[in-house]
């Protein structure tokens, strides 16, 4: 399951200075910005390809983890999606 903007429910930056592709493939060492709407989508769309039965309340989940329980020692893409794969999905 593919989510959209439209299933977030955090105020995010929407910015039009992304380009879709920069929020494509796998995560990267790149600074995170929890903010950053295409990132957050980005990333709980990383994570729902590792899970066939992902569904909009786990993605809630994800989401609520990552403004509520993301330690803010975790800068990168790559760490917080290893982080969200061992405190929200236990994959």
């Amino acid at each position: 399951m593919l989510l959209s903007k439209e299933d977030l429910s955090g105020k995010y930056e929407w910015s039009t200075n992304y380009k879709s592709i920069l929020f494509s493939g796998s995560p990267t060492r790149r600074l995170f910005d929890r903010w950053n709407g295409f990132q957050v989508l980005f990333l709980i769309n990383c994570l729902a390809a590792l899970s066939e039965n992902f569904s909009l309340k786990e993605a809630k989940e994800v989401e609520r983890l990552i403004h509520n329980g993301l330690p803010l020692t975790i800068q990168s893409e790559l760490t917080v999606f290893s982080w969200l794969r061992h405190n929200a999905l236990a994959v």
